[in-house]
């Protein structure tokens, strides 16, 4: 359904060009649910509004955004507005900052509807109340007539999904869609989610932080940081086996129900600026296991595990990452500590495979 190739998105600033988005390749297939995470600024909601064709003018894209056959950065706004709704829609993380105050969530449905379909107000009415029940909004007949500030959030977030669906796109688009929620209402949000994908068709983009989410959504997911992909692969191969340090750095800082009373692993430092950005991994400041090849080359996406799944890592260091746990690398007493942990603990050698702390990970 979608060809994201060698997609690139540079802002003009003070301190020079910010290249919030370099290179990025992906395909979505058709019914699929793909995860993109990490942590915040390293390209993932750019990358999605560049897809939707919502960047500011300022903003310099190249490469290509296929879709159904289309380039989307050739199209006008005029052609733009013809796909944008109805065959690829968006739901952004906050609802009220896509919903209007002053009228009705039956009103804002409805238009969505009518923006699109050749139909009367009253059908397009009928269509906001069938919608507000697929997600899962009690009593939709009469909410169809709520405000938004009558709504709690988990509902507003609920309306959002409904508006996106309203015209059985090919493509949703969810950024960050439970963020500002608690646990148990993420958990009906998306719920919610689920049941829009399955009644439309529609193949998704779940953009998150939140690992949790997407082990229980994506098939696919994809790890970005500073602007670029790290590692790509179905979610098993991705949460069992991942090569990627930072890959392994946020799943242990990952709550486990079934490790209630282990630490979690963070990972220490934060995400570097993309404002002439130095040579080598932008990871590497921030990785136990960086050497001199490191600091000097950013690596490749390349093809790493048996060959048996598709899965791709960018690291100079990914087979030595197999078979080691996140505790192992990344020390949690030097981090509470503030001191970047220097190798695995219990190791004098981070990538070497018969250390202790790396076997005791395999195991």
């Amino acid at each position: 359904m979608l060809d994201v190739s060698g997609l690139t998105v540079t802002f003009p600033s003070a301190d020079g060009p910010v290249r919030a988005v370099r290179g990025v390749d992906y395909r979505l297939r058709r019914g699929e649910v793909l995860g993109i995470v990490g942590e915040s600024g390293s390209g993932k909601s750019v990358t999605s509004l560049a897809v939707m064709g919502l960047l500011p003018r300022t903003a310099q894209v190249t490469g290509s955004i296929v879709f159904d056959g289309r380039d989307l950065l050739t199209l006008s706004e005029n052609e733009l507005n013809g796909i944008r709704g109805e065959r690829v829609a968006m739901i952004f993380q906050d609802p009220m900052t896509s919903l209007n105050p002053v009228y009705t969530v039956g009103y804002q449905v409805e238009e969505a509807v009518l923006a699109h379909r050749d139909v009367s107000r009253a059908q397009a009415r009928e269509r906001a109340v069938e919608l507000l029940g697929l997600v899962r909004i009690p009593n939709p007949e009469q909410r169809v007539s709520s405000y938004p500030h009558e709504l709690s959030g988990g509902m507003r977030q609920r309306v959002v999904i409904a508006i996106a669906m309203a015209n059985d796109p090919d493509v949703i688009i969810a950024d960050e869609p439970t963020t500002a929620l608690d646990v148990t209402v993420q958990a009906q949000v998306m719920q919610a989610l689920q049941a829009a994908q399955q009644a439309t068709g529609a193949a998704m983009v779940l953009i998150t932080h939140d690992l949790g989410v997407i082990a229980g959504q994506a098939d696919r997911v994809m790890v970005m940081y500073a602007g670029k992909l790290v590692e790509v692969g179905d979610v098993e191969p991705i949460f069992y086996e991942p090569r990627m340090p930072y890959t392994l750095g946020l799943l242990g800082s990952l709550p486990r129900l079934d490790r209630p009373t282990e630490r979690l692993t963070p990972i220490p430092g934060s995400p570097p600026s993309v404002v002439n950005m130095p040579p080598g991994c932008p990871f590497s400041p921030r990785c136990p296991l960086s050497t001199d090849v490191c600091r000097d080359s950013e690596p490749e996406l390349v093809a790493v595990g048996d060959g048996s799944a598709d899965h791709h890592a960018a690291c100079h260091h990914s087979s030595q990452v197999s078979g080691v746990a996140a505790e192992d690398v990344f020390d949690p007493a030097a981090v509470a500590d503030g001191d970047l942990a220097v190798g695995p603990v219990g190791s004098a050698d981070p990538l070497d495979p018969e250390s202790p702390a790396t076997t005791e990970g395999a195991r």
